[in-house]
């Protein structure tokens, strides 16, 4: 079974895709340091939690 995600975490992650297409790779460590740069998350826990669901998000994805 997979990780249940609140809407507003895919909302917030898909809004930064959507936004900076180029940018995020399906790397963790890469994600979590541009989703700090590009956004005013205030806690770790969320700013993991946006990384992890736009690193599942483009590892899903084939473009």
């Amino acid at each position: 079974m997979g990780n249940i995600r609140p809407s507003f975490i895919k909302t917030r992650a898909l809004r930064l895709v959507e936004t900076y297409p180029d940018q995020f790779t399906d790397d963790f460590e890469t994600n979590k340091h541009l989703v700090t740069e590009f956004s005013d998350v205030g806690n770790k826990r969320m700013r993991n939690w946006i990384a992890g669901y736009i690193t599942r998000y483009k590892q899903r994805r084939v473009d």
